[in-house]
């Protein structure tokens, strides 16, 4: 699980710390404040509590390599924080987390990717790696980098607001889409349409892809073109998903058009067990091709999808992928259901909204 720490700094008043604390404590996993702040801390109902001495968990600020041999790691409950700022730091903070640290907390003031990439690959599994960040969009970074991501984020809050922002992306890194199974009931051959590639700037694996559908309420996993064929290279940036009219799901659990989609959007990256990312779209490419409409039944609800009709697009599937080309009545693919309607691709729940 990904953890949120929020950091209170000492500076701050103690309105204005009381105001974060009052935020923080219902969605923060850890609170970090001064030796002098942990009773504050704790009389306003923080769930875990970091401080250099008094805290649950004991956070020390690491300088040199000498100081490792100072510190009680081995006993648990305990991290070093360690400002990376050369290669010189990245080596520090990964002697203290071989040497026991259950916590190894990390600012960046400088570049704020490469150390990280260079921390998550080399940081022992026992250890979690923990980023300082300042806004929504170092968070977001900390836990895209690498694909893996750091363990927590560490947000040095000045205000409850960004509390709360950055909190919906913790949550948001963690939460699975729920996917459901499909049996394919028929499938038939349309005339020449207009179809959308989607090519991302992101590289996708197998069993990854985006969900398309022609209604709200199902959407069929497309996998990214990634299947070795004797015929065209592997696109691994791009799902061939459907005709322009189709709806995709993007990041908000939001819908939209892919006729609507254009470069510097946004579209989400979803694999068979429903994890997700979310990627920006370098280019749409509309062109006209044959078409297939297949129909699939999932929870007693008829879904439907469009697709081209070519060899090159795969469904996902629980275990694999398979051809639009060969898919035949009764094969099961991977799907999401959702109840209620959509307005301008928001979803409203319990509205009735008929689509065939």
């Amino acid at each position: 699980m990904k953890e949120f720490w929020v950091r209170i700094p000492e500076k701050l008043s103690l309105v204005k710390k009381k105001d974060i604390l009052k935020k923080s404590t219902a969605i923060c996993d850890v609170i970090l404040v001064s030796d002098e702040d942990v009773n504050l801390a704790r009389g306003m109902g923080a769930r875990k509590v970091a401080s250099p001495s008094k805290g649950d968990i004991h956070i020390s600020r690491l300088i040199s390599p000498e100081e490792i041999g100072t510190l009680k790691l081995h006993e648990g409950n305990s991290g070093v924080e360690v400002t990376v700022q050369s290669g010189k730091d990245e080596s520090l903070a990964i002697l203290a987390a071989e040497a026991g640290a259950e916590y190894v907390l990390v600012s960046c003031p400088n570049w704020k990717v490469i150390p990280l990439e260079n921390l998550i690959a080399k940081i022992p599994e026992r250890s979690r790696l923990v980023a300082e960040v300042s806004d929504l969009e170092e968070a977001r970074s900390a836990f895209e980098t690498l694909e893996i991501g750091t363990d927590g984020i560490l947000l040095k809050a000045n205000d409850s607001e960004t509390v709360e922002e950055v909190a919906e992306i913790v949550r948001s890194s963690e939460n699975l889409l729920k996917l459901t199974e499909a049996k394919v009931t028929s499938k038939r051959p349309l005339a020449t349409g207009a179809r959308v590639c989607v090519d991302t700037c992101d590289i996708m694996k197998h069993g990854e892809g985006i969900l398309v559908g022609c209604q709200s309420l199902g959407l069929f996993l497309i996998q990214a073109e990634v299947q070795v064929n004797p015929h065209v290279e592997t696109r691994p940036f791009r799902v061939n998903a459907g005709p322009v009219s189709s709806y995709v799901l993007t990041p908000g659990n939001r819908t939209r058009y892919l006729s609507e989609l254009k470069a510097g959007d946004e579209v989400l990256i979803v694999d068979r067990n429903g994890r997700t990312r979310t990627a920006n779209i370098g280019r749409i490419k509309i062109e006209s091709r044959p078409m297939m409409l297949i129909e699939a039944e999932s929870q007693d609800f008829k879904i439907k999808t469009i697709t081209q009709n070519a060899e090159t697009i795969h469904l996902v599937t629980p275990d694999g992928s398979i051809s639009v080309s060969e898919l035949k009545v009764g094969d099961t693919v991977i799907a999401r259901l959702e109840e209620g309607g959509r307005h301008f691709g928001t979803l409203v729940r319990g509205e009735m909204v008929i689509e065939r």
